[in-house]
């Protein structure tokens, strides 16, 4: 199976004049195409930090990483990567779909034309059909997180980034939004890398589950869950195969405090 995304010996942090600040220590992590990875972890332990070095917003302090065969600056370049943040990040003034269609139409000399069909098609799949003409101030906030998951795959990227993108919902939505997100990955075939704090938000969508310790940021431990899940990677959240995953990963995660 091919790699989407090596780390060898990966530090992270941030230079200053006098020293380097760590945020993560040599992390080491391998990522297959195709494979949804969840990362849980104690505030401060460099979750969403390593999400950024990926997406090429922050350079490592030292080690490698190639994201899908090539550098993140390249991955990025080519428009390799979707990236939702925990907030939505919808600008007021574009419609659901002016905002669903600005990756392709900025970027001077790379903007590129988005068909109505491809847009059409990305509302149906995010369950908006009919709210295209709406403002970001018209919507509920599972709706405006469905917008910017939808404006994350306008370009068909081979790598999803999502830092806690349901972290502010209520409960029921955030269910629903993990289950239409396990339908979504089904059809595209995306890689997705998700930060959360929530353990059966990451028990339920990830096939692993990486859990990093703090103080310097680290890879605690890594769980497959594959065998405890059906073939598509659903399940159900009182099967005892995840009760007890989940119990694992409270315990690492106390061990990680």
């Amino acid at each position: 199976m091919s790699v989407a995304i090596d780390c060898e010996k990966l530090d992270i942090g941030y230079r200053n004049a006098d020293t380097d600040i760590t945020v993560v220590s040599g992390l080491d992590l391998t990522v297959t195409a195709g494979e949804f990875l969840t990362i849980l972890g104690p505030s401060g332990c460099g979750k969403s930090t390593l999400l950024r070095v990926v997406a090429d917003l922050l350079e490592p302090l030292s080690g490698s990483i190639a994201v899908l065969g090539t550098s993140p600056r390249q991955a990025r370049m080519t428009r390799q990567i979707g990236f939702v943040f925990q907030d939505s990040t919808l600008l007021p003034w574009r419609s659901v779909r002016q905002n669903i269609e600005l990756p392709a139409v900025v970027g001077g000399a790379n903007k590129r034309v988005v068909s109505t069909e491809k847009t059409d098609a990305l509302l149906v799949m995010l369950g908006l059909e009919g709210l295209g003409d709406r403002f970001p101030s018209q919507l509920s906030g599972g709706q405006r997180q469905r917008v910017a998951i939808a404006r994350a795959l306008i370009e068909e990227p081979k790598l999803l980034l999502m830092d806690e993108p349901f972290g502010a919902l209520d409960e029921i939505t955030r269910d629903r939004l993990n289950s239409e997100l396990l339908s979504i990955w089904r059809r595209t075939g995306t890689t997705i890398l998700f930060v959360t704090h929530s353990i059966m938000e990451a028990v339920y969508l990830g096939e692993r589950v990486m859990v990093m310790a703090s103080n310097p940021g680290r890879v605690l431990s890594i769980t497959d869950l594959r065998d405890a899940k059906n073939a598509d990677n659903s399940c159900s959240r009182e099967d005892p195969k995840i009760i007890s995953a989940m119990a694992e990963m409270r315990v690492a995660l106390e061990a990680a405090s």
